[in-house]
């Protein structure tokens, strides 16, 4: 039997998320049901889902709020929203604020289940192809792993490998200080700041193998990296 996909569902009407629920786990999907964002959060946090299943209108926190958080911390996740909302502009928000699709209420199973399989099989396909090379290191961004030629790989932090990331993703440009201490650290305060310092000094200790390659400091703007 294939592996069952891990799916969080975000519900706040108790019956629509039941029915949700069961119809998915009898076609080989473990789901969580949440029942409004701030438990749909916390389960995020502990559970480790492939693919979110957000409903927009919940208390506490919405959707699109829900949303902005998770995607902060993490930018592959699949994300599809639930709506009753027929406007435009709702729509365009969803995907403006990193969601990957969006359905109407009332919809099909059938449906649902076509587009949740959709998006994690192309997930997939795009982890499959993650590695990225910066002069002798390959970075696997999706496993959190820096690699130094044919040694053993060297395991980062969430944050560093999101890091590295954006600075590689910016490659010899300079990558804007407020716009990542607020994409990472939800805040671009003093104290976020001077975080940010440790964690691109722990970077250049685990590239320095390559002097080829250096994270410059921009002052007053951010950060370079070159190689």
């Amino acid at each position: 039997m294939a592996n069952k996909i891990k799916l969080l569902l975000a519900e706040d009407e108790a019956a629509l998320g039941q029915i949700i629920k069961e119809s998915l786990e009898t076609r080989d999907f473990e789901v969580t049901l949440c029942e409004n964002g701030e438990v749909a959060l916390k389960k995020y946090e502990s559970e480790s889902p492939e693919i979110l299943v957000l409903d927009v209108m919940m208390p506490k926190k919405d959707g699109f709020t829900l949303a902005k958080e998770i995607r902060a911390i993490d930018e592959t996740i699949p994300i599809i929203f639930l709506t009753a909302k027929s406007q435009t502009a709702d729509v365009v928000e969803g995907f403006s604020i990193g969601g990957n699709d969006y359905l109407k209420k009332p919809f099909s199973m059938e449906e649902l289940i076509v587009r949740v399989h959709n998006l994690v099989d192309r997930t997939k396909t795009q982890k499959a192809s993650e590695t990225i090379m910066i002069g002798a290191f390959s970075f696997d961004f999706p496993k959190q792993q820096l690699k130094y030629k044919n040694e053993d790989g060297t395991p980062l932090t969430h944050r560093e490998a999101h890091l590295l990331f954006h600075l590689i993703k910016n490659k010899n440009q300079v990558l804007d200080r407020s716009l990542i201490l607020n994409k990472l650290w939800g805040t671009d305060d003093f104290f976020s700041a001077r975080s940010m310092d440790v964690f691109i000094t722990k970077l250049r200790k685990k590239l320095k193998k390559d002097d080829s390659i250096q994270i410059i400091n921009v002052r007053g703007f951010g950060y370079k990296l070159t190689d």
